[in-house]
């Protein structure tokens, strides 16, 4: 049987979502807004702000995720989380060429709507800032490690448990809540249109790794573009 018509047995429920964004919430904004009021990062240059910031990005996914799986104590493979194709994976890189394309379209539209006045992205250029070494760095946190956090939640167990409710549901709901968890801000636009290509890939693939790649492809491409706009400035 294919990786796409596979039927699945188990699937996350509410549990798993509530549980696996209340993790996220407390790791990925709670953590750092409690280490700015207790000073502990006071005196830490810019850059390893930066480089803190964007670990936490990927670490809090996986972290929930991983809390999640165990409520039930389910199969990675319930969740999604099972080899693909490689024609999976080739269309997942498309799907995130394509994402990559509408959100910065969108994104354009967005800027000049509503003109912010702060790059909310500032912290993770500052990470890139310190040489090759944090340049490195700040890709493989912002580029692989928060996809796969990510997807592995977001798409791993939100979108899995809401398919139970038919595919709008699932890819529409899931990828709503996805945006949602990136603020009302000059992302949500972006990570709307990058969750609706990720939910459709694992609803129709049946994994989460097309949807993974998807998310790097449009993550490198935004990062790229974004260190080249602020050198250029």
């Amino acid at each position: 049987m294919s990786v796409n018509t596979r039927i699945e047995t188990k699937r996350p429920g509410w549990p798993e979502i509530l549980v696996g964004l209340a993790v996220l919430a407390l790791v990925g904004y709670g953590l750092p807004i409690t280490l700015n009021r207790t000073g502990v990062t006071d005196g830490i240059s810019p850059v390893t702000a930066g480089l803190i910031l964007a670990a936490l990005s990927g670490v809090a996914g996986l972290a929930a995720f991983a809390v999640a799986a165990r409520i039930r104590s389910l199969s990675w493979s319930d969740f999604g989380v099972r080899p693909s194709t490689g024609r999976w994976l080739l269309i997942g890189v498309a799907g995130g060429l394509v994402a990559t394309t509408l959100a910065r379209v969108a994104g354009l539209v967005v800027y000049y709507l509503t003109s912010p006045s702060e790059n909310i992205q500032q912290p993770y250029l500052d990470a890139a800032g310190g040489g090759v070494l944090t340049l490195v760095l700040s890709f493989l946190f912002l580029a692989v490690l928060t996809p796969i956090g990510e997807e592995f939640l977001f798409r791993g167990v939100v979108t899995t448990a809401l398919l139970r409710y038919g595919a709008v549901v699932g890819v529409v709901g899931s990828s709503l809540i996805f945006a949602l968890m990136h603020g009302l801000n000059a992302v949500f636009v972006t990570a709307l249109i990058v969750g609706l290509v990720a939910a459709e890939l694992r609803r129709r693939s049946g994994s989460v790794w097309p949807g993974v790649l998807a998310h790097v492809t449009n993550n490198l491409i935004g990062q790229a573009l974004a260190l080249i706009l602020a050198a250029a400035a």
